[in-house]
């Protein structure tokens, strides 16, 4: 199959940009790790006019999708895991091209799984779980079950993901069978959402429960990464500082409710600061000592 691949990649190897390439087969008959396509092509760049781009071959019986990422895009799928099937292809894949052994290198950071990269991918599950615990909680007392039960879903999944971040791995695809394996408590909670026989309302007040006692049990670790930060400089911040900051971009979305938690739990104290307007305080937060 490489040989018949050849000329696909051969070409994009031989050009200065091209970081790596890899190789991923399809083993069983459903295969969604490789969107169903029977190999799939993995092209890194340095970088890219368009960030990511995909196109579909066939050959003899069989199909085949190549992708051509650039570094920043890959960058971003590791640590927003918002494509978790490359994980796989890069720690799985076979390699065809690597220049100046990039994708060893690579290999080996999801291995290793720096701490600082750790931290900063435990700080945006934890921003994403303690959004979606607050939505969840706020539609069930509203009455609406089902969308209470979606957010709920989604919550434990962060914090699947989290536990499973804390522990030194990348979270994969299979997420709830490497959390079987490191958190077996969080694993129950999962299963007592889905498959317990209890109305579905009674279910998410279990679990609601659940929730609040683990939100506040990875309240330390999940703030870390935004302490580090908020600790850089003696003065409190203002949102729109934090919200402004490099290492804040790919979770600032959520850090209006993470800042809220953080303060009821108090981690966080408001500064107020005066303003022109009588009475009119502006906002701004310090962790505290």
């Amino acid at each position: 199959m490489e040989d018949i691949l050849r000329p696909l990649y051969q070409e994009r190897a031989s050009r200065e940009e091209t970081l790596g390439v890899l190789l991923v087969e399809k083993h069983k008959a459903f295969s969604p790790s490789t969107d169903h396509f029977d190999v799939i092509l993995f092209i890194i760049v340095e970088k890219a006019e368009d960030s990511w781009q995909v196109k579909h071959y066939e050959f003899e019986d069989k199909k085949a999708a190549l992708h051509v990422v650039d570094l920043q895009q890959l960058n971003e799928w590791l640590m927003l895991g918002s494509h978790r099937r490359v994980v796989d292809w890069v720690v799985n894949g076979k390699v065809l091209f690597d220049r100046n052994e990039f994708v060893d290198a690579l290999k080996k950071r999801i291995n290793d799984f720096p701490l600082a990269e750790r931290k900063k991918k435990i700080g945006i599950e934890f921003a994403k779980l303690v959004r979606r615990f607050s939505d969840g909680k706020e539609l069930y007392y509203a009455g609406h079950y089902l969308d209470a039960y979606n957010n709920i879903i989604h919550a434990l999944h962060h914090l699947a993901r989290l536990s499973v971040i804390e522990h030194g791995f990348y979270p994969e695809v299979t997420v709830w069978n490497q959390v079987r394996q490191i958190e077996p408590e969080i694993y129950k909670l999962y299963e007592e959402l889905t498959s317990s026989d209890e109305p579905i309302h009674k279910r998410i007040e279990l679990l609601l429960l659940a929730n609040e006692f683990s939100l506040s049990s990875k309240t330390e670790l999940g703030s870390r990464h935004l302490k580090d930060i908020m600790q850089t400089k003696v003065d409190s911040w203002s949102f729109y500082e934090l919200m402004q900051h490099p290492e804040m971009e790919d979770y600032k979305i959520d850090l209006g409710a993470m800042i809220e938690h953080l303060i009821e739990k108090e981690y966080i104290q408001v500064v107020r600061n005066e303003t022109k307007g009588k009475g009119i305080y502006h906002r701004t937060y310090q962790f505290r000592k």
